[in-house]
């Protein structure tokens, strides 16, 4: 009965798990130890899950991207 409830959750959560995994592996890839990496390591954790998570949503990844870059360079 719990593995069912775990393939349940997995394949509800699947694009936020992949998305957090896919940022993790790229942060430890890109930084060694350090207080300031590891900063940077969690913002590509967060980046990852949040791209993770619009994929659960079915929403488009590039529109965002786009929205995103455009709240940037209004500042």
């Amino acid at each position: 009965m719990n593995k069912d409830k775990l393939m349940i959750f997995l394949i509800n959560h699947q694009g936020k798990i992949i998305g957090t995994l896919l940022g993790f592996f790229i942060g430890i890839l890109l930084l060694t130890l350090g207080f300031i990496k590891t900063i940077i390591l969690s913002i590509c954790i967060v980046i990852g899950y949040h791209i993770g998570k619009k994929v659960d949503n079915k929403e488009d990844i590039v529109e965002f991207i786009e929205r995103l870059i455009n709240i940037q360079g209004k500042k």
